[in-house]
């Protein structure tokens, strides 16, 4: 207790980055399972910045749908302040975070900085890892992960991508092929490889997902 205030505990705070469909869920996931194997009894909590896009509807009135996962998409206030009180240990209802030792904070943006501020986002992590690849390799997992999302949307007609299962493969493949190169790949080489360095540990996969380089800063 300092100043009659109660001192609140601190989490560990990991910040895990890199491209669409380079396999940060699953590095964020497999990170949770270690960690609480590894510190039996403590709790680790995953959070995606995903939740902290704006909705659809806001991005037509501003007339950037097309821009979704580019860093003006992302209410960046909302996201630093949702931070700031994980930071200091304070729980967050909304958002369903409770106090704990460890949390996993995983997305495309959590390396970059806000527009118009001084604050650095990696300023709130305790570590901070980046998931690496070669562009050929993440384009191919992107149509991989496509083809997957078709699959299981074959007999479901509310599912988003209902609508490309009634399309020929070739012409909704070239779609995909598509989305990648004018969104994905452009947001990737502009916004979120120039932040790799700024992580300290860089984890390099291999065509097969295989771990095959890992640089950590000194």
């Amino acid at each position: 207790i300092f100043l009659q205030q109660e001192s609140k505990k601190q989490p560990f705070m990991i910040g895990i980055s890199g491209s669409v469909a380079v396999g940060k869920s699953t590095t964020s996931r497999l990170l949770q399972i270690l960690l609480s194997r590894t510190f039996s009894g403590s709790t680790v909590e995953l959070v995606t910045t995903d939740g902290f896009l704006y909705p659809n509807a806001t991005l037509i009135e501003q007339n950037i749908l097309n821009r979704k996962g580019f860093p003006e998409s992302y209410d960046m206030e909302l996201l630093l302040d949702f931070l700031n009180q994980l930071k200091n240990g304070q729980t967050d209802q909304k958002q369903t975070i409770q106090a704990a030792d460890f949390i996993i904070v995983e997305g495309i943006n959590v390396f970059q900085n806000p527009q118009n501020d001084r604050l650095y986002m990696t300023d709130f992590f305790d570590f901070s890892i980046y998931v690496d690849a070669e562009v050929a390799n993440i384009e191919s997992w992107y149509i991989d992960r496509f083809k997957k999302l078709l699959d299981r949307a074959k007999d479901d007609q509310n599912n988003y991508y209902h609508r490309f299962t009634q399309q020929p493969e070739a012409e909704v493949l070239a779609f995909a092929h598509q989305v990648w190169e004018s969104i994905n790949l452009l947001n990737l080489k502009d916004y979120i490889e120039p932040t790799r360095n700024r992580a300290e540990l860089i984890l390099h996969k291999a065509a097969n997902h295989e771990i095959d380089e890992i640089y950590l800063k000194r």
